[in-house]
């Protein structure tokens, strides 16, 4: 599988800040990776979490620099967790569940719930937005000295990207990680479940001035046949509307580079 099959989690790297976008499956494999880099080093990591339904938080655990005393994790989401953020953190960490409850953990991890939409990480400006998605969801804005990105991986946009905060939101970033679960075809039967439609991806990108696009949260019934379909219609519309947009579809290890760098 070209496109792999890991939830959410996304690296951002800026200076000397590192940034992770939800806490995915993925985590596991970027945190044997961390360790690699820094070996003896500090690492000192910020994690944003866009919601916390399940596919989103299920890596933290697996995620191996919390097992080690030189790792200082920074976790922010917003207050909308039923029972609290730390609550849905570390309650899938108890003896139910897993075997090393979250208060034995030997790094120092800091839990604090968003009550300001507008802060800072290091030279990173970043910005939160509601997503129209069950429970309470957010996507978020980065705004480093290299380039903007937009990360809403659980989202469904009004038909036709006919969002104005949306579309002012996003405007103009240079990256766009976006829902687009479906096709229209299958859209029409999931109408309401807070997940998005190529079409109408495209019209919010392409409306809001985003420079690329890509594609994200992947139906698991969706081969890597699909989504090259899904790449190809979605390059049609922009060139039938006569669009500078890129787009592309997230695939596993992608590696973004802003600031006139080359991408993978």
């Amino acid at each position: 599988m070209r496109y792999g099959g890991n939830t959410s989690c996304v690296e951002i790297r800026s200076g000397a800040d590192i940034i992770i976008l939800d806490a995915g499956t993925g985590l596991r494999k970027l945190g044997i990776a961390l360790l690699e880099e820094f070996k003896t080093k500090p690492l000192n990591l910020t994690l944003l979490i866009s919601h916390t339904h399940w596919d989103h938080i299920q890596g933290l655990p697996f995620f191996a620099p919390i097992y080690e005393s030189r790792c200082r994790l920074r976790i922010l989401g917003s207050e909308g967790a039923r029972k609290g953020l730390e609550s849905a953190l570390t309650g899938q960490m108890e003896s139910t569940y897993f075997p090393v409850p979250f208060s034995k953990l030997p790094s120092n991890i800091e839990i604090e719930e968003l009550r300001d939409f507008n802060f800072a990480i290091g030279s990173t400006l970043v910005s939160a937005h509601r997503a129209n998605h069950p429970g309470f969801t957010v996507g978020y804005r980065l705004s480093s000295p290299d380039g903007v990105i937009c990360f809403f991986p659980d989202t469904e946009p009004r038909q036709g990207g006919d969002d104005r905060d949306m579309i002012d939101f996003i405007r103009d970033a240079d990256v766009l990680i976006l829902d687009s679960q479906y096709d229209r075809a299958e859209y029409q039967t999931h109408t309401g479940w807070g997940h998005g439609c190529v079409d109408d991806s495209v019209a919010l990108a392409l409306k809001a001035g985003v420079k690329k696009l890509v594609l994200f949260h992947h139906d698991p019934d969706h081969d890597d046949k699909k989504l090259d379909a899904f790449v190809g219609y979605a390059r049609k519309l922009v060139s039938k509307a006569k669009g500078k947009l890129k787009v592309e579809a997230a695939r596993e290890g992608m590696v973004i580079q802003l600031g006139g760098g080359k991408a993978k």
